[in-house]
């Protein structure tokens, strides 16, 4: 992650995350969604023609500090491999 001041929100690359490096944005935005609970937003939708093999996803962290602590659990679970 690149760190940014003044903002609410975050980019995350998951090139390296096996669970979900074989998946579009899109993709992995909808299975964060569906499958852990935590929405997320494709960057590929800021784009007319997004970058081919683009893994970013972009968090936003206006959120209180329960829920981002939640979150932040439920991705835990990617690296076990449960939901």
């Amino acid at each position: 992650m690149t760190p940014s001041r003044g903002t609410y929100f975050q980019l995350a690359d998951y090139s390296q995350c096996v669970p979900l490096a074989e998946l579009d944005d899109v993709a992995c935005a909808e299975r964060l969604t569906k499958e852990y609970g935590v929405a997320v937003i494709p960057i590929s939708v800021f784009y007319d023609t997004p970058p081919e093999d683009q893994r970013l996803i972009r968090f936003c962290f206006a959120k209180s500090e329960s829920v981002l602590r939640e979150a932040a659990g439920r991705l835990a679970l990617l690296s076990t491999g449960s939901h």
